[in-house]
This record gives structure tokens, sequence and C-alpha cells, in this order.
């Protein structure tokens, strides 16, 4: 005969519980035992918890761990509840605890052990208060450890209610409960459980002043327990006819004190007689206590939550109403500490003209003055861009203000006294002494970088200025993705009179751009490069036509650019987003050791056309032309660098390597000509055209110079001269174009596969 059949018929089950997966498993015996079709079963830990009381639950908690803890077999009567709440039956389970290692590398432990059916209590008798196992005060120590872990994780007052109304005390378990609260001079009920739709209506709006426990106990401060009917109504008779409908046969007040002040009052009835023991009394206010100190964390910090979240809404801007031809979405992520509101922010501005404005900055710091900061000086910005200023002298005044606004603050202090003091005695002393202990940070200077933008949604002409801030970033119609590099200046505030040149380029049908602070950029231990990369590839693996994120990664070789998606704009903004706060960040933290968060707003705007996303699809699949511009002036050889850098990202998918390499020497040289041999600015014009495979490149540099470029023969210890003979070599066609005014000089490369069988 088989083990299982000798338990079977002993009305003895087996289980194995494993506390680190949650997962228990029954034989069909066991399974029986508790209610389950008897078969074998494996199943959640809630669902096997759900079958028991919870008063046993609570007491088995205790037994188990003090077994876990001594080495020993815990044992435990159990009573099997129905759906109704009504007793099965009782089992007796006699387990041993055994310690196993997580994949994870911590250690728990898994019961093993059986189950089985005692005679009492007989089947069909009510699950009423009875002490079943253990020694009681170790179950209540269990229970209120248990309680206070509960209510301190709840982070709302609706949470803490239903926590509340959870709680299942070691042998008198409630079944009615109600939270006072205090509102002037009457009573308010916060919550209840236990109770129908309406039955707190006559307790509403209760004077204080009334004969009733909950309002004396807010009176005095002193629980009021009330073991029969009779004792209620001999008490208060005035209000008895209240309370005897609900048919309750034993109450418990008790005040919700926090820091020697009553806040509320809370009720605990039940239907069962309760005598009310020191002890019962004891974990009654032990609970009323860890009660009243969750309500207080909860009305805290939905108050905090209250004030951030309106602070945010009325210093953020919604964006304006639809401009025709173009296309908005904006997002923006606090991070400073827990405040909803830092010290990002975005704006956008309609203007005399008929254009708006974009704006984005980054007031320094992550507290309440950033914050405040922020607020001022987006309204001081929207208020010069108003009155038509032009990009250069909007940032311009804006910086004389930010720092007139931060030298205000230094001087006069926090507390608007000279020098920080308060002419405030106690004690022939000066009250709290230079600011009255402030954070010395809160006259400190504070600097912000910014990005002004005008555009012109007819033409899609920008006219950008840039304060210290990141440069904007464009998503051609095929996917390809270039940082434009800008001219710029000092973040605002640092020096009051500061010029800001300003850069004009063309936003091309179908094309978007992407403007946003360093917190997108940098979050996550990256920095510019690392960073950039990151959000590179989210840009160019979003599909527009297929109005999802790309699961196989960035694909260069996509040729489908149709597919009109409205909301293409918005699912790319919260792509860019979860990049950096989603579950997929964790995978992609960058080199530093710092992993300090940031503020982040990021703007996308995009011109409608074909293969945006947010216009028509063409009708046919042609790969739209990548054209890049770029002027690098004589006070700005730096910018050399950055022409290259263009080069090279606009090739970031051409065949050969050695083409990509050539075409960024042949760039480098031709701008450096321009700086070396004339009076004049560089403009660079590079366009690739063509289909993968196919393509060619064409780069013109013009310069306001009739000189043309003459073949020499440098020695070979000459340091220049060579300029022609590289595009000669290099170039699969190059010239020059004279103009009215000065010439062009080009060059063309025709995209051609590598062989990797040629021999180095």
């Amino acid at each position: 005969m088989r083990t299982e059949d000798v338990l079977a018929a002993i009305a003895t089950g087996l289980w194995r519980w494993d506390n680190a997966s949650g997962m228990v498993t029954l034989d069909s015996e066991a399974a029986r035992l508790l209610g389950l079709p008897a078969e074998p079963v494996v199943l959640p830990e809630v669902a096997v918890r759900s079958r028991f009381h919870p008063v046993d639950w609570n007491e088995i908690n205790a037994v188990v761990d003090l077994a876990v803890a001594e080495g020993t077999l815990a044992e435990a009567r159990l009573r099997i509840v129905d759906a109704e709440g009504r007793v099965l039956r009782t089992v007796r389970s006699r387990s041993k605890p055994v310690r196993a290692r997580t994949p994870g590398g911590r250690v728990d432990y898994e019961l093993i052990g059986t189950v089985q059916e005692i005679a009492e209590p007989q089947p069909g008798t009510s699950a009423a208060h009875t002490r079943i196992t253990g020694d009681w005060r170790r179950s209540r120590e269990a229970f209120l450890l248990d309680a206070g872990r509960a209510l301190a994780e709840a982070r709302s007052t609706a949470e803490v209610l239903r926590v509340a109304a959870s709680l299942s005390m070691p042998g008198f378990s409630p079944d009615g409960l109600a939270v006072f609260g205090v509102d002037g001079e009457r009573l308010s009920i916060i919550g209840h459980h236990g109770h129908g739709p309406g039955d707190e209506s006559p307790f509403t709006e209760m004077r204080l002043d009334t004969a009733y426990p909950a309002a004396e106990v807010v009176r005095t401060g002193r629980a009021v327990y009330l073991p029969t009917p009779e004792e209620y109504k001999r008490r208060f008779p005035a209000t008895w006819q209240l309370a005897e409908p609900f048919g309750r046969s034993s109450w418990a007040f008790v005040p919700l004190i926090v820091a020697g002040r009553t806040m509320g009052a809370w009720m605990a009835a039940f239907k069962h007689p309760v005598s009310f023991s020191p002890d019962e009394r004891s974990v009654l206010t032990t609970v009323a206590r860890m009660l009243a100190q969750a309500l207080q964390r909860a009305g805290v910090t939905e108050s905090e939550r209250e004030l951030t979240t309106g602070l945010q809404r009325s210093m953020m801007p919604q964006l304006g109403p639809e401009i025709p031809g173009m296309r908005i979405a904006a997002r923006y992520v606090p991070t400073g500490g827990g405040l909803q509101v830092g010290g990002d922010w975005y704006d956008m501005i309609p203007l005399p003209s008929g254009r708006f404005a974009l704006v984005i900055g980054d007031v320094q710091g992550h507290d309440v003055r950033a914050a405040g900061l922020m607020g001022q000086l987006r309204i001081a910005v929207r208020a010069y861009a108003s009155e038509g200023h032009r990009p250069d002298a909007v940032l311009s005044r804006a910086s004389r203000f930010l720092s007139g606004l931060c030298s205000s603050q230094e001087k006069d202090g926090p507390d608007g006294y000279a020098d920080g003091y308060s002419d405030g005695y106690a004690g022939g002393h000066p009250a709290g002494g230079p600011a009255g202990g402030a954070d010395p940070d809160f006259t400190s200077p504070r600097f912000a970088t910014c990005l002004y933008m005008e555009c012109d949604p007819r033409t899609g002409v920008l006219e950008v200025a840039r304060a210290g801030h990141p440069d904007p970033v464009v998503r051609m119609t095929d996917g390809t993705v270039l940082m434009r590099p800008t001219a710029g200046g000092l973040p605002l505030g640092i020096v009051p009179d500061t010029d800001y040149p300003t850069t004009r380029f063309t936003l091309e049908p179908g094309e978007t751009l992407m403007l946003c602070t360093d917190g997108l950029i940098e979050t996550g231990g990256h920095d510019l490069d690392t960073g950039w990369a990151r959000l590179r590839a989210v840009l160019e693996a979003e599909d527009p036509g297929a109005g999802s994120p790309d699961g196989g990664g960035t694909d260069f070789g996509r040729t489908d650019f149709g597919g009109p998606d409205g909301g293409h704009l918005e699912k790319l903004a919260d792509l860019l987003v979860q990049a950096v706060h989603g579950p997929s960040s964790h995978h992609t933290t960058g080199p530093l050791a710092d992993r300090r968060e940031d503020d982040i707003a990021v703007v996308l705007l995009c011109r409608e056309g074909a293969g945006c996303g947010c216009g028509t699809a063409p009708p046919h699949h042609v790969r739209p032309a990548r054209r890049t511009m770029l002027t690098v002036a004589q006070a700005e050889p730096e910018r050399i660098s950055g022409a290259r850098r263009q080069i090279r990202e606009l090739l970031h998918d051409w065949a050969d390597p050695d083409q990509v390499d050539s075409a960024e020497l042949m760039v480098s040289e031709m701008v450096t000509n321009v700086l070396t041999h004339t009076d004049g600015d560089a403009l660079l014009v590079a366009e690739a055209v063509g289909e993968l495979g196919t393509r060619r490149l064409r780069v013109e540099v013009a310069d306001p110079s009739d000189e043309l470029p003459h073949k020499r023969h440098p020695g070979e210890m000459a340091s220049s001269g060579r300029g022609v003979l590289l595009m000669e070599m290099l170039a699969d066609a190059w010239g020059v174009d004279p103009r009215g005014e000065g010439k062009s000089i080009w060059f063309e490369l025709f995209e051609q596969a590598k062989d990797d069988s040629e021999p180095l």
C-alpha cells in the first residue's frame, strides 16, 4: 500500500509551502481538507491563506517564525472557513521549516509537513472568537508588528483606512470600524468599514458637545469602552437610538493622539460580547496610536502633494493652440527630492509677428528656490518675447533680469531684512541669528541655461539663441538624427550684459526637432556623449509609420516612411522619458559612478510632411534626401570639429567606413582653408541622396573670396599645400563654382560596399 493511501485513510494530507516563491503544493487529501477539489494542486499563497480563519493566520505566523529560529517543528490548529466565513473543520498542521537559498542568493525557508483533520469544532459553527493555538501574548505581538508594518507603508488616507479595515485582531476581531476626525467644533467621519452606504449620515456634522462616545473621547482624550448594550444605553442614552439598529454587542472608542493632541477617535464595534480585558485594551490602544500616526503622515503627504501639484500646474504652462503645419509635444519630469516641481521649464509663446517661440531652460538646483526662480524667469522671458524682441535680445534681457534678481536676494536675505537678520529679540539676543538659521544656499547666486527659438510655421525657418544649453537635435525624414550646432553664450545670470548670437536654419517638411534639458541626457550615470548615444538610439529606432517602438533595435535600412499617425509625437516623447526613467533605463546606465537624478524637460516640434508620422504618407516609397548646413565663423575655429561630427553623423550608415573618413578629412581641409586664406566665414552644405548602397554625397563649402584654389607641389617637409591633392585622390568628383561674390568648392562621393577580400 502506498504512503499516500495510508495518509488518506487517516484523513491526513501532505503539503509543501515555498515561502520564497509564494507557492503551495497540496496532495489530494490536503486539498480536500482545505475545502478544495480532492486532487493534487499547486496554488499561490493567497489562495491557500483565504481558506484559514484570519485570527489563526496571525497566530501561525508567530509559531512558524519561532520554529525557524529554534529549528523545531511548527505545530498549530487551524480553522478552515468557506467563502461566507463559516468554519468547515479544524485541522492540525505539523511542519518542518527547511532553509533554502533563492536564485537571488537570499536565504528563505520551505514548510514541509502534514495536515490532519481533528474533531472540533463541529462543522457549521460560526467563526466566533476562540483562542486556538499558542500563547495569546506572543500572537498579539506578531499581530502588532504586522499591523505596524502595514500602516507604515500606507501612503494615503484611503490606504490607511483599507489597512485598518483588514486588521484581524487575535481573538476578538471587530466587524465594524469608523474613524472620526475633528472639523472645527464638529465631528467628521474620515472613513468606515462594515457599514452600508448612508449609515454614517446621523453621525456626520455632529457637534463635539453631543453626548456621543466619539465626541466625549475627542473632548477628554480618554478611551470609552462599552462591553454591553446596557452599558451603552446607561452612559449615552441620548445617542443609543443611533447605535441600536446596527445590532452590535460591544464597542470601543479610542482616541487618536499625535504629539499630545487628540486629532480624532477610532471606533471598533463587535458582534459578540467583549469584556475588554487589560490585554485587549492594550491591543486597541496600540493600534489606535499607530493608526493616528499613519493618518497624520498620510495627511501631510497628501497636503504636500496637493501643494506641489498645484504649484507645478501654475508654473508649467499648457501648450497653446494647434499651429497649422506644425505639431508640438512636451514632457516635464521633476525629480527634486520628492518635489513635484523643479528648476526646469518649457514654454510656447505666440509672437506679435504671427510666429511663435519655443523656450526651454534649466535653473541651477532642484530645490524650492530653483522652482521659484524658474517661475519668475519664465514670466520675464515671456514678457520680453511678447514685446517683439529678437531671440538675442530676449536672452540678453533675461540674463540681466536673473543677475539682478539673485543680487537682490543675496543682499536682503530670505526674510527680507538687510544681511539676513531679523530685528526680533528673545531674552536680549537676536531671534535665530543670521537669517534665522536659514540655509545660506538660499542667498547664493544662481544661473540658468536657456534655449530660445523663434519659428516661422509657414517656411519652417528657425532662429535659435542659446545660453549654455544643449544644442537642438533634428530627426530627418529617413530616421537619421543630427545634433544641430548653434552659436551660444554664457548661461543666464553669470554676466549681466552678455551677447547671444543667433543661428538660423530650416526645419524641412517631415523633420522633427527635439529640445531638452541636460537631465534627459545625463540621468543614470551618463555624460554628454554616452547620454546622447542612448537618446539617439531611441529616436532612430522609433518608426513613425508603424506607430510603435521597434523592438528589434535600430534599423538603418528601413524603407517604410509612410503611415499617418497623429499620436506619433506624443508616443515619441513618452519613449524618450521611459528610456531615462522606465524599466529599460536600469540596463542602460552610464559609465559614471554618480547616479544622481535631475529634472527633465523635453519639447518635440514636428513640421508636417511625408514620413514624419504626422502628415500623409507619400504615394511611393522614396527615400528622402539627408541635408545639413553649418556656418563656421572666423572667430569660431573650434566649430571645425562640429563640422566633422556633422558629416560623420550624416553618414552613420554609409557602406564603406573608409569613405566616411575621407569625407570627414576633406571637409576639415576645405573649412580650414577658408578660415586660413580668406577673411570671411565658411558655409557648409552637405546632402546625401539615393537608395541605400547607391547613394551620392555632395558637400559644398562656400566663402566670399574670389581667389580660386590651385594645385601646388609641396616639398617633403612642407606643412601645407596638399588640399587639392587630397581632393583628387579621395573624391569621386570635385570642382570649384565661381559665384557673383565668392566661390563654392565641392566634392562628391558615390557609395560602394567595401570589399573585405582586398589586401590591406
